[in-house]
């Protein structure tokens, strides 16, 4: 502090007459009302009562001026993630006392910002389930390792590798992760062992035709196995995943599908997918708790019903037509799925060579990167020419018709590849391979026959409309 403020006061050892004298001039030239500041250039300070303005003064600037033209954040603005009245916020100005509280988390600047309508939160695997989150808006997207229920789940090594360090980064998948993906430009390579699969596929093709050969329901009995074993491979891989599903409900759902479809006709279906359902939901019904997690489980319960079995019951509709119609004739059925399975065949050759040895674009590259455009159309052309020789030579007595072999290699051609997508995005989702391992070189069943599961509804409506044995 400096002497200037106290004046001319003299020292304390001066005489009393000579301080008497000060004090008298001094009184006589101050004002009767001093006005004390620390800056003479900053003006006067306000006053306490008045509301803080947050702008920091300027020299030889009021204080109303500088609140318009410097608007600042409080210091610990940050911290609180409180910005000021220009910037909505979604929070009160009591709400940031609760951030004091034991009961609220407090954010660090390294966690991340809560999730608003313009910044919504991913709701990623790559945090620990154990993590607080902050609450949302908007309802975060159901991905392995989350539910509703809150309920825990492991993570597979592909979660793992990009889940946050401790430091608060982000750590990218290794390369062994990454070996598989191809690199721009490059040929797709399949992948399979092609003598082990070659000669898997000649065996299935084989025990298929002969069923055909035989009786449609050595055929029906083939599909309701095939449906049965795709959907333990199912139940199983989601069961790993930290899923509880209810799995009897399931498979039963999944092999009575096509046989009730043969029987019955298409109007069981529904009274399948409502028993299945009801089956179900009861077997959570007589669970302890919530923890059980009910909307979930229920539902990764239901999805191989309604895919699987639902769509595999076509099988067993298409099977119908050799003992029901206006036209009976023992080889509409037959006829019509061995061109189905010829031309799904046809379609996944064609897409796999092609696609090795010219694939450049990726189909759905965040599916499955070997899925190439050039694959694509190279398994739609060989489909259509393997469909047009099969009729003109006479390999069925139901298709002769080209214009029907063409629409029929059409909807192949684009409803194959579309359920080959669907299992290689649940794979994906998963964090999985393969489905499982039964077939030799191809993966699991469900791995061999998703390219049925799309096909077959598509597929028996075209034949209702089209009507290839009246031709």
């Amino acid at each position: 502090m400096s002497d200037d403020m106290w004046g001319d006061s003299g020292s304390l050892f001066d005489g009393p007459d000579r301080r008497r004298s000060d004090d008298e001039s001094s009184t006589q030239e101050q004002p009767a009302t001093p006005t004390f500041s620390f800056d003479d250039e900053s003006g006067p300070l306000p006053h306490w009562t008045e509301a803080p303005s947050g702008g920091i003064p300027r020299p030889n600037e009021s204080t109303e001026d500088t609140e318009e033209q410097l608007p600042v954040r409080s210091f610990d603005d940050d911290d609180l993630g409180i910005l000021d009245d220009d910037v909505p916020t979604g929070r009160s100005e009591d709400d940031m006392w609760a951030t004091f509280t034991a009961e609220q988390p407090v954010w660090q600047p390294s966690d991340s910002p809560e999730p608003t309508r313009e910044s919504p939160s991913l709701g990623t695997f790559d945090e620990p389930a154990s993590a607080p989150r902050p609450a949302s808006t908007e309802q975060n997207r159901i991905v392995i390792g989350t539910d509703p229920s809150g309920m825990n789940r492991p993570m597979s090594e592909a979660q793992a590798a990009v889940r946050e360090d401790s430091g608060g980064t982000r750590r990218r998948p290794s390369a062994k992760l990454k070996s598989g993906a191809p690199r721009p430009g490059a040929p797709v390579s399949s992948g399979r062992d092609m003598t082990v699969a070659t000669a898997v596929g000649i065996l299935l093709v084989a025990i298929f035709v002969g069923t055909l050969v035989y009786r449609p329901w050595a055929v029906l009995v083939l599909v309701a196995v095939v449906l049965g074993l795709a959907a333990v491979e199912f139940y199983d891989k989601v069961t790993e995943k930290g899923y509880r599903p209810a799995v009897v409900p399931g498979i039963v759902a999944c092999v009575v599908a096509p046989l009730a479809a043969y029987w019955q006709g298409d109007g069981a279906l529904p009274l399948v997918i409502v028993f299945a359902f009801i089956a179900t939901a009861g077997t959570y019904i007589g669970a302890r708790s919530v923890d059980i997690g009910p909307l979930p489980n229920v539902s990764i319960t239901t999805l191989p019903i309604v895919w699987i079995g639902l769509a595999g019951a076509y099988a067993g509709l298409i099977l119908r037509f050799s003992t029901t119609g206006e036209v009976l004739r023992a080889d509409n059925g037959t006829d019509t799925l061995f061109m189905l399975a010829l031309a799904v065949v046809a379609n996944d050759v064609g897409a796999l060579f092609v696609g090795a040895a010219a694939g450049r674009t990726p189909l759905r590259s965040w599916i499955s990167p070997g899925k190439t455009v050039e694959g694509f159309i190279g398994g739609a052309l060989l489909t259509i020419v393997v469909l047009i020789v099969a009729g003109i030579g006479g390999w069925n007595t139901t298709w002769n018709s080209t214009g029907d072999l063409l629409l029929l290699a059409i909807v192949v051609s684009i409803f194959a590849p579309m359920g080959d997508l669907v299992e290689s995005m649940f794979k994906r989702n998963l964090g999985v391979k393969d489905f499982g391992s039964l077939v030799k070189g191809h993966g699991g069943v469900l791995d061999r026959f998703d390219g049925f599961l799309l096909t077959l509804p598509v597929v028996y409506y075209l034949t209702l409309i089209l009507e290839p044995w009246a031709g």
